[in-house]
Formats: C-alpha cells, sequence, structure tokens
C-alpha cells in the first residue's frame, strides 16, 4: 500500500485530461482533477470506468511552470519572424537544466499558435477542489502568463451552491473569469431521470452565485434529453431556470445515445423514446420562445446540433432565431431529410447550403447509396451523430 501511494504521489509529467468546451479550443489546459466526482449521467459516456482523484497542487503548479518555461522559448525563438521552425522545435525538446517533457512543449505550442489568449481548467468540476488551492493555482497562472485574457473551469452545480460568496469573489480577483455549467435540463423530473444529481433549485442558486461574483456564465441545455414523455417540460423548465438566472452564454449540446451509455439500455428496452430531428427542432421552437427578460448569448456551437446558425443575443435576435427553427419545420420532408443528413455530414451549416448544387448533389448521392428516405432518415442520423461522440 506504501509503494502505491508514493507511485500516486510521485509527479509523472505534464498532464491533460480528455475534453474541453469547443469554445475552449485554442485554450492551453491545466488539468486541476482527473475525470468526473460524480460520474452517474446516464447519458454521459466520458469518465465512465475512471477513477476520480484530486491532482497535487504542487504538480499542478510544476505543470504550469513546465508549461511557462516552453512558452518563454518559444516567444523568444519566433520574435525574430513570428515563427517556429523545425529546428527550433528540436532545440525545445532539451531545454538546459530541466526535463523534457514533451506533454507539456506539445500543450505550449500548440497555445503559442491559438494566440495564447486563454487558459482552461481541467477535469470535470475543478471547483472542488480547497478554494484555498484553487486560488494559489490562479495566483501562479497570472504570474507566469500575465498577458492571459481569459481562464475558465467547468464546475458543477451541487459543488458551486456550497462554495462561500466570499471565495467566489476571491477566486473571480485572482483570475477565475468564466464558468461552464452543465445544467443539461432545468426540470427536476428530467434531472432525477438522467441521475444528474442536482435539481432546479441548485442550478438557480449556483448560476446566480457565478453571476454576482463577477464571472461570465456558460450554461449549457441538451436538447431531446426529455424524451418524447417530457420534451415540453424539460423546453419550458429549462428555459424558466435560464430566465432565472440570465447567464452570459447559453449553449446548446443536442443529445445523442452512444451504445455504451446507461440511457441507451433505456432506450433499447424503450424505456426512454428518443425525439427525431423534427421533434427536436418543435422542442427547440417552444425553449426559444420561451425564453424572456434575458440579455443571454444563445450559442450552437457544436456539430451534435442541427441548425449552427441557431445563435444570437436576447432580445433582439430572438425573432431571426424562432425564423431558423420555423424554416426547417415548414420545409417539404425530402428538403428537410436532405439537410439532415448534409449537416450531419460535415456539407452543410445552415438551410441555405441546400442551395449549392455542388453540396446538394453529394448528399443525394450519398442518400441513394445508403438508402436513406424520408421515412427511414432518423434511424441514420442516429447512427451518424454517434460518430461525433
Amino acid at each position: 500500500m506504501q509503494k502505491t501511494a508514493r507511485k500516486e504521489n510521485d509527479y509523472q509529467g505534464f498532464e491533460q485530461g480528455p475534453i474541453r468546451p469547443p469554445s475552449e479550443a485554442g485554450s492551453l489546459l491545466i488539468r486541476i482533477t482527473r475525470n468526473c466526482p460524480w460520474n452517474r449521467c446516464t447519458f454521459c459516456p466520458v469518465y465512465k470506468g475512471s477513477h476520480f482523484s484530486l491532482r497535487p497542487v504542487d504538480h499542478v503548479l510544476e505543470d504550469i511552470d513546465r508549461a511557462h518555461r516552453y512558452v518563454r522559448e518559444i516567444r523568444d525563438a519566433a520574435a525574430a519572424n513570428g515563427k517556429i521552425s523545425p529546428a527550433d522545435i528540436e532545440r525545445l525538446r532539451s531545454l538546459k537544466g530541466a526535463p523534457a517533457d514533451m506533454a507539456a512543449l506539445n500543450a505550449a505550442l500548440h497555445w503559442a499558435s491559438s494566440g495564447m489568449r486563454s487558459i482552461f481548467l481541467q477535469d470535470a468540476n475543478s471547483l472542488v477542489i480547497k478554494p484555498e488551492h484553487l486560488i494559489a493555482i490562479l495566483r501562479q497562472l497570472k504570474e507566469r502568463f500575465p498577458w492571459v485574457e481569459r481562464i475558465t473551469s467547468y464546475g458543477r452545480s451541487h459543488t458551486i451552491a456550497r462554495i462561500s460568496d466570499r471565495n467566489l469573489a476571491l477566486m473571480t480577483e485572482a483570475g477565475l473569469s468564466r464558468i461552464h455549467i452543465g445544467m443539461e435540463s432545468g426540470s427536476d423530473k428530467v434531472l432525477a431521470r438522467v441521475k444528474k444529481g442536482v435539481d432546479k433549485k441548485t442550478h438557480i442558486l449556483a448560476g446566480r452565485k457565478i453571476k454576482e461574483a463577477g464571472m461570465e456564465l456558460s450554461e449549457y441545455i441538451m436538447p431531446g434529453l426529455g424524451g418524447r414523455d417530457l420534451s415540453k417540460e424539460h423546453a419550458l423548465e429549462s428555459a424558466d431556470a435560464l430566465n432565472r438566472i440570465n447567464p452570459d452564454f447559453i449553449r446548446l449540446r443536442t443529445l445523442a445515445i452512444p451504445n455504451h451509455v446507461e440511457l441507451y439500455q433505456e432506450y433499447n428496452r424503450g424505456n426512454f423514446q428518443k425525439l427525431t430531428d423534427l421533434e427536436t427542432a418543435g422542442e427547440l421552437l417552444l425553449f426559444v420562445q420561451t425564453l424572456e427578460g434575458i440579455s443571454s448569448i444563445l450559442k450552437s456551437d457544436h456539430i451534435l446540433n442541427l441548425f449552427e446558425n441557431l445563435e444570437g443575443k436576447f432580445p433582439e435576435d430572438k425573432k431571426k432565431m424562432v425564423g431558423v427553427l420555423k424554416a426547417f419545420l415548414d420545409m417539404d420532408a425530402k428538403e428537410r431529410m436532405y439537410y439532415q443528413v448534409g449537416r450531419r455530414m460535415g456539407l452543410f451549416r445552415t438551410a441555405q447550403d441546400l442551395q449549392d448544387e455542388t453540396k446538394r448533389r453529394h448528399v443525394e448521392q450519398a442518400c441513394l447509396r445508403a438508402g436513406i428516405r424520408a421515412d427511414n432518415v432518423d434511424a441514420a442520423i442516429d447512427e451518424m451523430m454517434k460518430r461525433f461522440i
């Protein structure tokens, strides 16, 4: 047991976790915890079978120092012409006076290529660590990278609701500027059924606490999570929760059900009826129409979403967003099928792409080859969506 404990406490080098929000694609990823402390949501495949643990603070600080060392060298090497040569990279592999760490070097190179403007704290719930430890990490980040514009993290509502307002304010002061919360739904029935481990009241409390602390807030909503029986409640209760919070961003992540999650077993047994794209669009229309009295920005920044252009700021862009959904709902069934397939093939971004003859022909031929018709398109879409999880 002692040998195992020593091994776990030994620093093994720079670490990065498996996921981050799409909006953090260019961020430097700093891993504070491993995996998810809850890890029971029936729809989530990410951390299943993985053990949750806190990384020692000194390990995280060493990660920051290693990334800083490489960033400093990269900036010096690029100072002459703004580029990094293969010879520069080879030299960076073995900096004098420090152990080589390819993970740290690769993270620094990726970050440098993206402009070095933001940092994302991993994994699923960085705020679960002691506030004083998180504040120490944030201060180290700001000291090493003073030019950074944004430091962000995932956070569970259940965790945030239990952090004092004073500690949240200190985190903001130390540099934490945006929190991503997976609300998924505002319906207590939906939240309980998918084992989210939180209720609507706690979601609202946590969201308000983040806003009051002076941080930006991104709330994630999962269209379709209520299934057919709770679709209306899912739309209405989610919109009501968001109306009470007024987050900076509302981000959509349409439900997909890979074969290896618990929800798939319910779906396979007929206990969960998954919405079609047409039904999901109707749910989204009700959701958007019910959002009132907020100044949030709606984002549809994921390939799982059928409508990439379902984006805008409330209230001024609400009519436009409603129009995007109504246009799809009013389409001829065959046109709707082509748009669905083209979107999930990565060819279409908006319904206007149906007018692109080359792209449209490619989609039509793909439907012919695969035997996709208006009456079986939803089964085909389900399989296509699993590729993106």
